[in-house]
């Protein structure tokens, strides 16, 4: 297998060339079938919720029926498979987390190959990555609770949604940078992970922002600390970033984007480009993003493709360090 670096400043430059020409020939397309998107989660959240809100803005603007398709299950990767398997003729598109391109090939054999099988189309949104405190401890920001930590190595708990999740990686690199012994409480998701830090079964947890997470932290229940994103929030303006603590490594969040197969004309993906980052830019789209505590993205492929790149590399070299192993 090519080198995960060369396939990506190929892919980069292949998307770097486009010229007035690409959208001549793109006119063909799209043709009279309809588009899928695969949507790589289940129903009712907000991932499904914002590629709804896209599938409806691109069926407008292609002038054409774009249907969601939910195709949930392995963080993801279920869904991509669907997409990279499908014929590459611009009418099956997949919306997902970066997360299985970037994290999963470190830790087993995804069904499909990241490097070679799907294409980047557009960024859509960040999800945000909140580091909460629950009952369990008293500490009223970040560095209390690391004097604690280091007062009393593997004593303070982290509960993650996962083995692997960017939660780990979030704990790993802080622990490392920190030189903390913090110990690890993986779950399988994160229904059980809420459920236990109303509870106080653990003093710490990371999980992403949402309408969910912004209830039980009005209610008292769960206490920022600090927040992987750009900047910091607008519904929470007092919490930091992990950056402005010191912990840039750290500073992890969820980048949710769409992909084609490989294989689908450059003219065609270009297209697909523009028209995303024309429905991002709509302000009833921007609002239902930001109203559930994420961050509009868009831009061009070239710059999702670096973004990419840089998380895979990132995520290899902290995966190593911290002695990750997939489950």
């Amino acid at each position: 297998m090519q080198s995960p670096f060369h396939f990506f400043r190929t892919l980069i430059f292949a998307l770097v060339v486009p010229t007035l020409a690409v959208f001549a020939h793109a006119q063909g397309w799209p043709t009279a079938k309809p588009i899928r998107l695969v949507v790589a989660y289940p129903p009712g959240g907000v991932s499904d919720t914002v590629a709804r809100l896209l599938a409806e803005r691109l069926a407008v603007q292609l002038a054409t029926p774009v249907l969601v398709e939910n195709r949930a299950g392995a963080s993801g990767s279920i869904g991509l498979d669907a997409v990279a398997k499908a014929a590459p003729d611009g009418h099956t598109l997949g919306f997902a987390a970066i997360s299985p391109l970037t994290l999963s090939p470190h830790l087993g054999t995804p069904p499909f190959d990241p490097l070679k099988d799907l294409t980047p189309v557009a960024s859509v949104m960040v999800s945000p990555v909140l580091l909460l405190a629950t009952s369990a401890t008293r500490a009223k920001d970040l560095r209390e609770l690391l004097l604690d930590a280091r007062a009393r190595p593997g004593a303070v708990r982290w509960a993650t949604s996962g083995v692997a999740s960017i939660g780990h990686i979030m704990l790993a690199q802080l622990a490392a940078t920190a030189k903390l012994d913090i110990t690890h409480i993986p779950y399988k998701g994160g229904g059980q992970q809420i459920t236990d830090a109303l509870g106080g079964q653990f003093e710490l947890l990371s999980v992403n922002a949402g309408p969910t997470i912004a209830q039980h932290i009005r209610a008292g229940k769960l206490r920022p600390l600090a927040v992987g994103a750009p900047a910091r929030l607008d519904v929470w303006p007092q919490v930091p970033t992990l950056s402005e603590l010191g912990f840039a490594s750290a500073n992890l969040m969820s980048v949710f984007g769409v992909f084609a197969p490989a294989g689908v004309p450059g003219p065609v993906l270009e297209r697909l480009n523009v028209e995303v980052n024309k429905a991002l830019a709509l302000p009833a789209l921007r609002e239902r993003l930001i109203s559930s505590e994420n961050v509009p993205t868009g831009g061009s492929a070239a710059d999702f493709a670096r973004q990419i790149a840089a998380e895979f590399q990132s995520n290899a070299r902290s995966i190593k360090a911290a002695g990750i192993k997939g489950e």
